[in-house]
């Protein structure tokens, strides 16, 4: 009988190409998802794969996303100050993820897949799809992508919400609720490990919030590890951490870079040789 494995995608923006290069090395070794949990640009590979997609389909739409898709800047923000809700253009992002999917309901899925979101108001953590929320596909994926500063909040079942990295980067408290023979995480989010940006620095005020954002997710998802490999009955985790560099969250060049930093990891992971 195959065995059940939850597989959990970090966010990371671009840098998530790596774990299609881990899902690669680790189908190879047998180790095939029977589940998702995604949490941001996570989220989104994972709604392809649980689509149905193969990981080559997946990365060649990741290919076709120009930085604009994702990342295009609204220029009334520099005449609203800090009254503006966002640098970026919100809307373009939900036309992008909207675009990417092959279906649009969670109900279309072929895999159950679970995607985070933080409310806002009230700190808590909203899951949408299996375990959780019923939302149009997009709409979820979106609240889960919209990190503050850079997008706006997203209004979605009555509540006002942002990343799911707000509350974790690897949701492994998700992860808990479900069944599993192995749990695997692939984690391309903030680390105390990750190496220097090759961004060009942003603006002081910018770049202190992600200063202070990186240290507080890079916490969180040691302790969510540290939590999980010290409670007595949880499945055995595999924790995959490729290599990353801190920010490059828009690096939509470097999908190949990320996809061998994915590989080489799940092969450490693993035990395999290079």
């Amino acid at each position: 009988m195959p065995a059940d494995v939850t597989m959990v995608l970090s966010g990371g923006g671009a840098k998530t190409a790596a774990h299609l290069g881990a899902l690669e090395v680790l189908a190879q070794a047998g180790q095939v998802p029977t589940r998702f949990i995604g949490t941001s640009m996570g989220a989104v590979i994972a709604a392809g794969l649980a689509a149905g997609l193969s990981l080559t389909e997946v990365t060649e739409r990741l290919r076709g996303i120009e930085r604009e898709d994702v990342a295009a800047l609204d220029r009334t923000a520099f005449l609203r100050g800090i009254f503006a809700p966002a640098m970026l253009k919100g809307p373009r992002l939900r036309e992008t993820l909207g675009r990417l999917l092959p279906v649009p309901r969670f109900a279309d899925l072929a895999l159950p897949l679970s995607v985070t979101a933080a409310d806002l108001d009230t700190g808590d953590l909203v899951v949408f799809g299996d375990g959780g929320i019923d939302a149009p596909l997009a709409d979820a994926l979106f609240a889960s992508c919209a990190l503050p500063v850079l997008y706006p909040a997203v209004t979605l079942a009555g509540r006002r919400l942002g990343d799911g990295g707000l509350r974790g980067v690897v949701a492994l408290e998700v992860a808990a609720r479900f069944p599993a023979d192995r749990v695997i995480a692939i984690d391309v989010g903030p680390g105390f490990d990750a190496a220097p940006s090759r961004d060009k620095p942003p603006p002081a005020l910018i770049r202190a919030h992600n200063d202070a954002q990186h240290i507080l997710m890079a916490a969180n998802t040691a302790l969510q590890v540290a939590l999980w490999r010290a409670t007595p009955g949880r499945p055995p985790l595999l924790y995959v951490r490729p290599e990353v560099h801190r920010g490059e969250t828009f690096a939509i060049g470097q999908i190949d870079y990320y996809l061998e930093l994915g590989r080489a990891a799940a092969r450490r992971s693993l035990g395999l040789s290079a």
